[in-house]
């Protein structure tokens, strides 16, 4: 039994650690995500959204906390409930995902390890059975560590994760894992399966039918083509009840709705061709940081000899654009392009993106805009 219970213990603070470390590598993507939970159509929490960012650093924190103070037998009784109270509400969110197709990934381990929401849900059980398991061997688990020595760790874990969290929001991830890292290319991303010669995943279509009685049932799209229900006027598709599932697996193109769109004419082909190209992604114009524009408008003009095309992309329009060009004195144009893609392509807002070709040769943070130097050693 106590050596069920110390694996149990390894298996389970360790993988809490993982996760929060992981997350910790991109808080912001995790704040993404809680955006997404927080939505009218899923949790219907939209006052929260405001403070994604510092929840989902606290949620991140908590986890390497406990992972922490479960390896090393910190305050037991308040470490398992702890553990198994953000256990239980991460078992519900996972669930409501998958039940409901909501959310399509959780975020459990950022973007290193994408999981759908019926994976996250079995992890998050599996992890609930072994939590119940430690809570009817707790008096297995023992200090590792002095009381002085424990109440150390615990602080040092606390303060080396919160820099470190600190670190990545002024800077940008240590690790990419998203489609549009350092040396991938954008045109590559984008190609379809077909073309790719892979499987596509494969969706169809779920439609709910009411007939004058009040009466519902539900008929997949093969069977509505087949079975012909438009020719049954008794039966009335109910629009807002339609659903897109799953059928089977397959390959997806990781880069979506990279389409950009300057005074109305798409130049996405233009954009990807250029032989050297630096885009500036300035997510939303109202929420970007004043100092980083400002930052961003010097070096830009810094810069202008290389002849370098620039071109500036958010997902804000009309006369937001304008008013934010005249007053900001922005020397580059503005362009759209879909405000998840900006989210996805780089954290910093504004940021720095360097092109050859459709390929990423360098991202910056606007805290870490790069030197004629280092330009001049990637061209």
């Amino acid at each position: 039994m106590n050596i069920l219970i110390q694996i149990a213990r390894i298996l389970v603070g360790g993988l809490f650690i993982f996760s929060g470390l992981v997350k910790l590598n991109d808080p912001m993507g995790m704040a993404f995500k809680l955006h997404d939970y927080f939505a009218p159509d899923v949790l219907n929490l939209a006052f929260l959204n405001d403070y994604t960012l510092p929840i989902a650093l606290g949620v991140i924190l908590f986890e390497i906390i406990l992972g922490t103070a479960l390896l090393i037998g910190y305050k037991v009784k308040w470490t398992l409930r702890s553990i198994l109270a953000l256990i239980v509400f991460f078992t519900f969110l996972t669930f409501y995902s998958a039940y409901f197709n909501k959310v399509t990934d959780c975020g459990c381990f950022g973007d290193a390890i994408p999981l759908n929401p019926w994976q996250s849900f079995s992890k998050d059980v599996i992890l609930l059975v072994l939590i119940l398991f430690l809570f009817s061997g707790a008096q297995h688990i023992k200090p590792l560590l002095s009381p002085g020595l424990m109440k150390l760790k615990m602080i040092s874990a606390t303060l080396v994760s919160a820099l470190l969290g600190w670190y990545v929001l002024e800077h940008l991830p240590f690790i990419d894992f998203r489609p549009y890292a350092v040396g991938k290319s954008i045109p590559e991303g984008m190609k379809s399966a077909e073309e790719m010669g892979l499987e596509p995943t494969q969706y169809g279509t779920i439609y709910t039918l009411e007939n004058e009685s009040g009466e519902k049932i539900t008929v997949n799209s093969d069977d509505y083509i087949s079975e012909k229900w438009w020719e049954k006027p008794e039966w009335v598709i109910q629009e807002n009840q339609t659903q897109s599932v799953l059928i089977k697996e397959g390959y997806e193109p990781p880069v979506h709705d990279f389409s950009v769109i300057l005074n109305d004419i798409d130049v996405t082909e233009e954009v990807l061709n250029q032989e050297w190209i630096f885009l500036l992604p300035i997510r939303q114009l109202s929420k970007a940081n004043k100092e980083g524009i400002a930052m961003l408008r010097d070096w830009v003009k810094v810069n202008e000899d290389l002849q370098i095309k620039t071109l500036g992309l958010t997902a804000s329009g009309g006369d937001e654009m304008i008013n934010f060009v005249i007053d900001e004195q922005i020397p580059f144009s503005l362009a759209n392009l879909d405000e998840t893609t900006l989210k996805t392509m780089i954290r910093s807002n504004p940021g720095v993106i360097l092109l050859y070709k459709g390929t990423v040769m360098g991202k910056w943070h606007y805290n870490d805009l790069p030197s004629r130097e280092e330009l001049e050693s990637l061209m």
